[in-house]
């Protein structure tokens, strides 16, 4: 058991981080693992059935922690797009899917499996894609989402009715269709009761006994016994463990059940696309080739045009069609489960649902690099497409210019603004002017770098100038445009750290504003007065620190592009110094009696 750990963690350790840096993503670099070590490669594992079981807990726990982040409310509200969306992808590409198996050849029953099957999208896969890219809560994550959850529902009535295809009366010892039915509403029933009544208050006397291993291990077995009691209804576990996560959304242990699991969840999923790219039969793949790689081709055709198709009535903008089409373009984790049921069943001969588990793994195994087509080919190519936003009319002028309004111009402006001085701004981001609009300032579109728009603005007659812009050459631009066209415009500028501080100076700004410098110091401050110092004490010593960098950082700058040993010394020199006042004051308050430490 120890050496298969140890081959597991040593191929993710080389393949994925490689993957990466190649751009190919960490999913990509699990496959590839698993295909390295697995039958048809290295041979250092063998049996990669048994582990693909195990890692379908890593679904289970995705799901889980996806369902943390949907309180009921918010599940509620998605109803509409997981009915319509969800409901009609699964339909038209089942049919879709399933037509191209009737001229295939096979029979209206396998058909049928096989339409339902490959019509499934892997969770694994597409929420992990998305997670990655920040995409859930984007119009493309809701859809996706929804759509997946729609598929998980489904699981319920195919199974169910899987028996029945299997001949009269289905399989042998089946149960009748209404009791897989009434079984699987039984146990959503009861995990809603566990969920509701049980739960929170077991976390809190476990919470109480202050074991944090005792508190991880009980978020486990609740997920684990939820997936259980699920499977043993024939329902999907994922599907029970969202439901766990919902109900469990709106508890105040919502974060510390999450911070525990979420390691889990990590390695599972690994440890799951590693016993895909194990099972893939290559042996199969060699004799069946053009079957296989066109079944493939025709999957991602039919998947890609059915999304591609629906995106634009799901509200998603062009720019995120391909990816959404991408995202969900594969064979689902329930497809396994389907055709190795169908296969028990009766309903698909060995060889059939073996070929078609090879094209499901192929098509998780083309999903990265479509991914990868997308953001290299398709997005730079539909952002050069895209129109440019012309610069607004600038209608007023004022005293004051602000171009850039982040988080630092938003609090000169209000500054300003609470003191009836009238401003100018300036901002590049359509969406933030739009949000700042509704709070009464009046923003304008346009570059801060460009002379036309700083001459509407009135720069000429205007007394001061505030760059706050993010990027650093812009903001030593801007600096450079304003001093050689507007020479009596004051400027301030906003620095990020020291280094760009220099560098402002450089371009002529006598004092730049280090824009988290004056937090950290009443941070500080506040330290001090937490740990018993005055309020007079601890305002003094931020005040004398204060001076004392000022006093430090103009001596650095005037050797700051000399060597960096000077710099050191300067540094440490006026360390002492500062550590030397600091004493002889002390001393004074000790002598006076004036310590309140």
């Amino acid at each position: 058991m120890f050496e298969s750990a140890l081959v597991y963690l040593g191929a993710t350790v080389l393949a994925v981080p490689l993957a990466k840096r190649l751009g190919l993503g960490s999913i990509l670099g699990y496959l590839a693992a698993g295909i390295a070590i697995g039958p048809w490669g290295l041979r250092l594992v063998q049996s990669p059935e048994r582990i693909l079981h195990f890692a379908d807990f890593g679904v289970v726990l995705l799901m889980f922690l996806i369902g943390l982040e949907l309180d009921p409310r918010r599940l509620r509200a998605l109803r509409r797009p997981i009915l319509g969306a969800g409901g009609f992808q699964l339909t038209v590409t089942a049919v879709l899917a399933g037509a191209v198996a009737l001229v295939a050849g096979v029979g209206l029953r396998d058909a049928v499996v096989i339409g339902v099957g490959l019509a499934m999208s892997s969770t694994a896969i597409a929420l992990q894609s998305m997670t990655e890219r920040h995409l859930l809560g984007t119009p493309a994550g809701h859809t996706g989402f929804s759509i997946l959850l729609f598929q998980d529902l489904a699981v319920i009535p195919v199974l169910a009715l899987l028996p029945l295809l299997g001949g009269s009366g289905g399989a042998q010892g089946a149960n009748p269709v209404w009791i897989d039915v009434a079984e699987g509403i039984g146990a959503i029933l009861a995990v809603v009761v566990v969920g509701r009544l049980l739960t929170r208050p077991l976390f809190r006397f476990i919470a109480d006994a202050g074991l944090r291993e005792v508190f991880t291990a009980f978020s486990l077995f609740i997920v684990v016994g939820i997936a259980l009691l699920m499977q043993a209804a024939g329902l999907s576990m994922a599907l029970g463990a969202f439901l766990a996560g919902v109900l469990l959304a709106e508890s105040e242990y919502r974060r510390a059940v999450e911070t525990d699991i979420e390691p889990f969840k990590g390695l599972l999923m690994g440890l799951f696309f590693i016993a895909i790219g194990m099972s893939m039969d290559f042996s199969l793949l060699q004799t069946e080739t053009a079957k296989i790689l066109t079944a493939v081709l025709v999957l991602l055709v039919i998947k890609i045009g059915v999304l591609g198709a629906m995106a634009p009535t799901a509200g998603i903008p062009g720019r995120q069609r391909a990816l959404f089409a991408f995202l969900l373009s594969q064979g689902g984790e329930f497809a396994f489960v389907l055709f190795a049921a169908a296969g028990a069943a009766g309903v698909l001969v060995p060889e059939l649902a073996a070929m078609l588990t090879l094209v499901v793994a192929l098509s998780m195994l083309a999903t990265p690099l479509l991914l990868l087509v997308n953001e290299l080919l398709i997005e730079p190519r539909f952002a050069d497409r895209s129109p440019v936003r012309p610069a607004d009319a600038i209608d007023e002028q004022s005293p004051v210019i602000i171009v850039g309004f982040g988080r630092v111009g938003q609090i000169v402006g209000r500054l300003l603004h609470a003191n009836r001085i009238p401003t100018t701004i300036l901002d590049r981001d359509p969406s933030l002017i739009e949000t700042i609009r509704k709070f009464g300032f009046k923003v304008f579109y346009g570059d801060g770098a460009r002379l036309d728009l700083l001459r509407a603005a009135g720069a000429e007659r205007a007394r001061l100038i505030v760059v706050a812009v993010d990027d650093h050459a812009q903001t030593a631009e801007i600096v450079d445009l304003v001093h050689q066209h507007f020479p009596n415009l004051t400027v301030l500028a906003r620095a990020w750290d020291l280094v760009h501080a220099f560098d402002l100076r450089d371009h002529g700004v006598e004092r730049p504003e280090r824009e988290s410098f004056e937090g950290a110091l009443r941070m500080g401050e506040t330290a001090l007065r937490t740990l018993g110092f005055g309020a007079y004490q601890a305002k003094q010593a931020a005040h004398r620190f204060r001076a004392y960098d000022e006093q430090t950082n103009d001596r650095i700058y005037a050797v700051h592009r000399q060597d960096l040993s000077k710099r050191i010394s300067i540094s440490q020199e006026s360390r002492r110094d500062l550590e030397a006042l600091i004493q002889s004051d002390e001393k004074v308050l000790l002598e006076s009696g004036d310590r309140e430490w």
